[in-house]
């Protein structure tokens, strides 16, 4: 079992911030340091979907010119609208 090293950071934030954030941690019956704690958690995981969604979207653009490999916009829009219905559908095959 792997155990996890938690260390101290510190972090420079002004005093406006800092009051907002003890007024926000006291309202939700948390400490400051819970607070920061996760909003900065939430925002690495925000982050890096972002960032595996770019680096997919750049992978998929640079492979096209070499295989040819696409969907059409109506099978995009077709796939879209059933995905708005609720309906669970697979993406279109991509095809030449």
């Amino acid at each position: 079992m792997t155990v996890a090293v938690i260390r101290p950071v510190a972090i420079k934030i002004d005093d406006d911030i800092k009051e907002r954030v003890k007024r926000l941690a006291l309202a939700r019956n948390r400490t400051p340091h819970w607070l920061m704690r996760d909003a900065i958690l939430q925002y690495v995981d925000r982050e890096e979907k972002r960032e595996t969604f770019r680096s997919d979207a750049i992978a998929a653009w640079n492979a096209y010119p070499a295989t040819g490999l696409h969907a059409s916009m109506e099978e995009a829009d077709l796939r879209l609208e059933k995905l708005e219905t609720g309906e669970d559908v697979e993406p279109p095959a991509c095809h030449v």
